[in-house]
């Protein structure tokens, strides 16, 4: 359930990147081709770019189907960046959170979005809801899953973890409350890029040379230069370099630093 892509590389417009590939984002909406979970994905979506020299995040999020927003459209073939995080929307649930809920949700320089779902939610957010301050929870972005562990992986942001760190550390404490979960996260400041890859399909395309990095649920085309991410993987990414970690192997509580290690380098 859900879509998302990150981009770092040369400015390019919004079309360029969700819209006019064979297999954009805009396409996966109704006809996503490596999606486990859901066929639609039409709860709504949101698009978050960095102009040059701020380094604080414009959004643009509605509740509607993406094919069906005619301000989508306008925005896609004028705004251009070098930096962009988009998502598509299948809910968990329905409900009444309208855009608020749909991704990414943004704080400061980071936008995040959530490919997945929570299992039993929302009954297995009692324990994760309780790690959290009442100022925290107050401050829920909306009543979903997804917020929820927006809310998570912000504290580990605002506590100094690194991008890698804080999806790494969210992850494994999310499953230890609700096993079974399928947490596809991506995350950005605008200078790099995190994602975990656990429970649905993840892909990156790396081009040094340009220099550019994308990273998304599926390939929007068929450049031969995709590369699938294993299932239980995090991955980190700058316009140059893709490092490839193992959550499953990494113990639990263990922090990740980012540090590269032989062979992890993916060019």
């Amino acid at each position: 359930m859900c879509r998302h892509i990150a981009y770092l590389g040369p400015s390019v417009s919004l079309g360029r990147l969700l819209s006019e590939p064979e297999h954009s984002l805009v396409r996966q909406s109704w006809e996503p081709r490596r999606q486990r979970n859901g066929t639609v994905n039409a709860d709504g979506f949101g698009i978050g770019w960095y102009a040059e020299g701020d380094p604080v995040p414009a959004r643009y999020r509605r509740a509607v189907p993406i094919w069906g927003d005619l301000g989508f459209t306008d925005l896609a073939r004028v705004v251009r960046s070098g930096a962009v995080l988009a998502a598509l929307r299948d809910a968990t649930r329905a409900g009444a959170d309208g855009e608020a809920a749909a991704a990414p949700f943004a704080d400061g320089p980071w936008l995040f979005s959530h490919n997945g779902m929570l299992r039993d939610w929302p009954d297995a957010a009692a324990p994760i809801a309780a790690s959290l301050s009442p100022r925290e929870l107050l401050s829920l972005a909306a009543r979903t899953d997804s917020a929820l562990i927006w809310a998570l992986v912000l504290r580990r942001l605002r506590e100094g973890d690194s991008l890698g760190e804080a999806l790494a550390r969210s992850v494994r404490g999310l499953l230890e409350s609700a096993p079974g979960s399928r947490l596809n996260l991506l995350l950005t400041d605008g200078r790099a890029i995190a994602a975990t890859a656990w429970g649905d399909s993840l892909w990156y395309l790396a081009d040094p040379a340009v220099p550019r990095v994308v990273v998304a649920s599926e390939p929007y085309d068929d450049d031969p230069r995709w590369c699938e991410v294993p299932d239980g993987t995090l991955l980190t990414a700058t316009r140059t370099r893709i490092y490839l970690v193992s959550l499953k192997e990494t113990p639990t509580g263990a922090p990740y630093r980012g540090a590269p290690q032989q062979g992890d380098e993916a060019q």
